[in-house]
């Protein structure tokens, strides 16, 4: 069994990694309280809510597999070594928990809030259908060959493949909205923040270890964090640079002052 070699990157390492979680979790929460007060969602995608929830609920059985039971354990050191430490910590457990029930809120508001013509694309529904027969189909290979590890490993390969596929949608109608309102940058500077410390909770562990397997026998945890930090900057340059609000209302006056010299 693998043990820290020092106090000081444990700490840390846990610091980090529940930072990651408060930052993460607290990032769903400005775009549920902006839906709430508009009583809309209007310039929220619903594309990418649907895909978060299937990247979230695949991510969460992979954390609390791995993080839980034993047997999977045992076959995660048989693959990697004896000497190494379980990549998933009870942050990680507790966001995947937290990210699931406030995703499937957020859906929920869609139901029930403005939209106007939104909808969901018939693309997003059938990636999601495909994703989940995919992992019904590997769940039953999994069951017959004993291969647990390699079940979980595909539930963190579709949480990777729907973090990158989550956020094209909501990037596309950014731009061609040439806006960003009504979708909560609050979200994305927090996310930003998840990201960073989670990849330096990993850092971490690594030093501690002196082995770079914690990274790759967590691929998962490791593409989450890098595809999100580069989605999140996306966003930030679409709200701060491209389409800010001070730029909107500047397009706005022109017309204005017209209408009023009609006037």
């Amino acid at each position: 069994m693998a043990e820290w070699h020092s106090i000081q990157l444990k700490i840390l390492y846990e610091v980090l990694g529940w930072v990651a979680f408060v930052a993460w979790s607290i990032s769903f929460y400005p775009q549920v309280i902006m839906n709430f007060r508009r009583k809309s969602v209007v310039g929220l995608n619903f594309d990418f809510v649907i895909l978060n929830l299937t990247k979230h609920s695949s991510y969460l059985v992979y954390n609390v597999v791995l993080y839980f039971s034993a047997s999977v354990q045992a076959q995660y050191r048989h693959k990697f070594g004896d000497d190494q430490m379980i990549p998933v910590a009870a942050n990680d457990v507790a966001f995947s928990i937290h990210a699931v029930l406030l995703t499937a809120f957020t859906l929920f508001q869609i139901f029930i809030y403005e939209r106007k013509n939104q909808r969901f694309s018939k693309a997003a529904i059938g990636i999601v259908c495909a994703v989940w027969l995919s992992a019904a189909v590997c769940v039953f290979v999994a069951i017959h060959r004993h291969s647990w590890f390699w079940l979980i490993t595909v539930f963190n390969t579709i949480q990777v493949i729907m973090t990158v596929i989550k956020y094209v949608p909501q990037a596309i109608m950014n731009f061609r909205r040439k806006s960003t309102d009504g979708f909560s940058i609050g979200n994305i500077l927090l996310d930003l923040t998840g990201g960073v410390t989670n990849y330096g909770q990993m850092a971490m562990q690594s030093i501690d270890q002196k082995s770079w397997v914690n990274f790759y026998g967590n691929i998962g945890k490791t593409l989450l964090s890098l595809v999100s930090i580069f989605f999140d900057v996306l966003f930030i340059i679409q709200h701060y640079v491209l389409y800010p609000a001070s730029k909107r209302k500047q397009q706005k006056l022109p017309i204005q002052s017209s209408s009023t010299e009609q006037n």
